[in-house]
């Protein structure tokens, strides 16, 4: 499912225009954004937690050449799936 389809997904659960449905899907993306900027961890019960989380610097190989390349430590955004999701998941028919 890509955004498009998200958005009109929401549309139709909510009863709603599909022009509404997507400031809602853009409000929840940027408000996730911003809680992780200003405290680094969104918490959604039942669905999951999107945190930042610190990656340290390591020493790297370019697969094409083997040359060694340095990696440099970053911040990266994570996500770990709640029970409740993962129960849904786990009932998944699309996946082979």
């Amino acid at each position: 499912m890509n955004k498009t389809q998200l958005v009109a997904a929401v549309a139709a659960k909510a009863g709603i225009e599909k022009k509404a449905a997507d400031k809602a899907v853009n409000a929840v993306i940027d408000s996730i954004t911003d809680g992780l900027v200003k405290e680094g961890k969104v918490q959604l019960i039942g669905f999951g937690t999107f945190e930042v989380k610190k990656r340290k610097a390591k020493t790297a190989r370019n697969p094409q050449t083997g040359e060694k390349v340095k990696v440099k430590a970053t911040k990266v955004p994570t996500f770990k799936a709640g029970s409740a999701l993962k129960e849904k998941a786990a009932k998944c028919k699309a996946v082979k």
